[in-house]
């Protein structure tokens, strides 16, 4: 291994703002709002604010893939949070979701609005409320959860960890690079050998664990995230491969993934999606890219 600048730690921490990196801006120790700004309502009973990020995605695949399989209810307006100029900063948003992290999603069809954030338990909410996607027999509704948490878990590895000292750092270094592209792989082969057993990730079933890993691991599984596809030899993980194609070719896959997307190909962008019709008569507006 290289040798690289030893970092000593201080006795106490302080926050250094000048610390560099993409999204150095915006971060900051401490939660709460930074500013006043209320949030946006449609006319939907599910109101999401959100970005087309994996984690955003994941919740605008549910909710169209609940539509396409005829709950109406999950009619929905999805609103553009930019973060990288701090949207989920404002107080509207944090009284959505105190953590400041997209997606949130508030639903307005019962008496009382109902906020749900982090975008497992809003997956979860909307499985429960809708009766679809996650199965009632406690066998397979304990496959499909556990993977669900292996997601939630697993992610920041490849997101924080791999993706942020791949991409993101203000310096390359060879021990942190190394240590998630580990970790990285071993969580591809992981999917890999449970998907060379079953054509979905929980079963036979489609249901909101493949929505949920879908839109990290199937992506880095074609090189859109980080532009780390060589590097990882994803090609390698056929079984991955066969899945990320099979969910991609569906309809509702194909909507979920342009709503609130402000990057790549303008024709794959829906800045905000309020009706159904938007697809067919979206702008391509377009906004400076995004973590």
């Amino acid at each position: 291994m290289s040798n690289q600048t030893e970092y000593e730690p201080p006795k106490i921490w302080t926050w250094d703002k000048d610390s560099g990196g993409r999204f150095a801006n915006i971060n900051r120790p401490i939660a709460g709002p930074t500013h006043d700004k209320d949030l946006p309502v449609g006319e939907h009973p599910l109101q999401l604010y959100s970005l087309g990020t994996p984690n955003g995605v994941k919740v605008t695949v549910m909710l169209e893939e609940l539509l396409a399989s005829g709950h109406a209810g999950a009619e929905y307006d999805a609103w553009l949070i930019n973060i990288g100029e701090g949207d989920q900063f404002s107080s509207g948003f944090v009284g959505a979701n105190p953590n400041s992290k997209i997606p949130a999603l508030v639903d307005r069809s019962g008496a009382e609005p109902i906020r749900v954030f982090e975008s497992g338990a809003i997956l979860i909410h909307l499985a429960e409320k809708f009766g679809a996607f996650l199965p009632t027999e406690p066998a397979k509704r304990a496959e499909t959860l556990s993977w669900l948490m292996w997601q939630m878990g697993s992610a920041p590895f490849l997101g924080g960890g791999f993706g942020h000292f791949y991409a993101y750092a203000p310096t390359k270094q060879e021990y942190p690079i190394n240590r998630y592209a580990m970790e990285v792989k071993r969580q591809m082969d992981v999917l890999d050998r449970r998907l060379a057993e079953s054509e979905y990730i929980a079963g036979a079933d489609y249901t909101i664990a493949d929505m949920a890993i879908w839109p990290w691991y199937g992506a880095l599984a074609k090189g859109l995230v980080y532009d780390a596809g060589e590097f990882l030899q994803v090609q390698d993980y056929t079984n991955v491969q066969r899945w990320t194609d099979q969910l991609a070719k569906r309809p509702a896959v194909k909507r979920g993934r342009m709503v609130n997307r402000v990057t790549g190909d303008p024709a794959s962008q829906l800045r905000e999606r309020h009706d159904a019709s938007d697809f067919e008569h979206r702008t391509q507006d377009k906004l400076e890219p995004t973590e």
